[in-house]
């Protein structure tokens, strides 16, 4: 873990506010080749000391703490844990279709207030949003759909696509250019 002191580290919620357009998406930021090659590290071993980063791209510890702060608090990256679901008993994923009337965005905004969404985007095309569910079993899948996610005002239809094997999940895409 790097060793950023507790009154320097950010907010573990949802990740730090990003600059927003009016299309919702964060601002496009310029990084540098330090900051790239600091992300790449990270992305390798989120853990990396500030001196093993230093060395890494040659800059001092301290220049290394305040670019990944920087990085941190501009909301270009995030560092976390991420589980696997099924060491944690949360054996059901599904993916949900949601078509609505109305605001997509407000509703949007009910879905990622449920706990156990873990995604929602807002898409073109057959349906209007897709939000992920990741859940213990079956019966609680029946539940929320029932009970929190079709009794969001609004919603018109949803399908459920459940995950019968998850082949690839990553989160690695890094700084890729043009990509």
């Amino acid at each position: 873990m790097l060793d950023i002191p507790r009154s320097e580290r950010a907010p573990q919620m949802n990740g730090p506010p990003r600059p927003a357009t009016s299309t919702g998406r964060a601002l496009a930021r310029t990084l540098d080749q330090v900051d790239r090659s600091l992300i790449d590290e990270l992305q390798r071993d989120g853990r990396a000391s500030y001196a093993t980063l230093a060395k890494t791209v040659g800059l001092s510890e301290a220049a290394v703490r305040q670019r990944v702060q920087r990085l941190l608090d501009s909301g270009v990256m995030q560092i976390v844990a991420i589980t696997d679901p099924l060491t944690v008993n949360l054996a059901r994923q599904a993916m949900i279709g949601i078509t609505v009337d109305g605001d997509t965005r407000e509703i949007a905004d009910r879905l990622a207030e449920i706990d156990e969404v873990d995604y929602v985007v807002l898409t073109a095309g057959a349906f209007d949003i897709l939000c992920e569910l990741i859940c213990t079993d079956d019966d609680e899948l029946l539940e929320l759909l029932n009970a929190k996610v079709r009794a969001i005002p609004g919603i018109r239809t949803t399908e459920s696509f459940v995950y019968l094997k998850l082949v690839k999940q990553t989160y690695a895409w890094g700084t890729r250019q043009g990509a």
